[in-house]
This record gives C-alpha cells, sequence and structure tokens, in this order.
C-alpha cells in the first residue's frame, strides 16, 4: 500500500467582532481606566443594553456607569439622552452619581474597514462623562 503525503494549510480567515464582543472589549477598557482611577466595582453586567454596566465606589460614593461602543464614522462622546435620563434618575434614588463612557473602536489598517479577530485596532475613549 503505498503511502500519501498530506499537507495541512492553515488559513487564518478574518473575523469581524460581534456587537458583544466589541461591547466587551470596551468594558475591559473601561475597567481598566475605572480601576486605576481608584473605582471599587460593586457589580457589573457585560450584557448589551442592560443598564449599568458598572455600578462603582470610590470615596465612600456610588457611581453608576453606562458603557456603550460604537464604530468608525460615529462619534463616542454623544449618547442616547433619554436613556442616561432614565438612569440619572434610576441613579437619584440610590444617591448615585451618573457617568456615560463612551468607547469608538476602529480598525486600525482602515477605518472603512471593521475590527477583525486578531487584529490590532484604534480607540477613542477619553473617560466618563458626568450626566
Amino acid at each position: 500500500m503505498p503511502y500519501r503525503i498530506g499537507f495541512f494549510i492553515t488559513l487564518h480567515l478574518k473575523r469581524a467582532l460581534t456587537q458583544q464582543e466589541l461591547h466587551n472589549l470596551a468594558m475591559n477598557i473601561v475597567g481598566k481606566a475605572l480601576e486605576a482611577d481608584g473605582f471599587e466595582f460593586m457589580g457589573v453586567n457585560s450584557k448589551l443594553k442592560k443598564n449599568p454596566q458598572f455600578v462603582c465606589l470610590r470615596n465612600k460614593q456610588l457611581h453608576f456607569i453606562v458603557v456603550r461602543t460604537v464604530t468608525y464614522p460615529e462619534d463616542p462622546k454623544v449618547y442616547d439622552e433619554d436613556l442616561m435620563r432614565k438612569m440619572k434618575a434610576h441613579a437619584a434614588k440610590f444617591e448615585a452619581t451618573t457617568y456615560f463612557a463612551g468607547v469608538g473602536l476602529g480598525n486600525a489598517v482602515n477605518v472603512e474597514l471593521p475590527v477583525y479577530l486578531n487584529e490590532a485596532y484604534v480607540v477613542d475613549y477619553d473617560g466618563l462623562i458626568e450626566v
């Protein structure tokens, strides 16, 4: 019986990140910034559209933080005013401060392309916006 020699070729197929993966990436970016700024995490919710994403303590003050991810050409500093008004009213019941954390993510090679798994990306995040 003759021997067969086979070659296996592994192709790296580009796969765009899903909305949930983009959100998780933004959550990690914001979470690291919060930690560096001395926030203590009381609760974390990474589900899309489940608010707030972070409930934190800092200097004995409670903070509610809503994280949203956008891709180019959207502006990460623009937020849904109705949503944030509702969040602020909810936070007031707990004497908490409300923040919006908008994170822009883009493909590092070409901003017109999606963000791909395991490829370079750029971040547009300027910190918390108090609402």
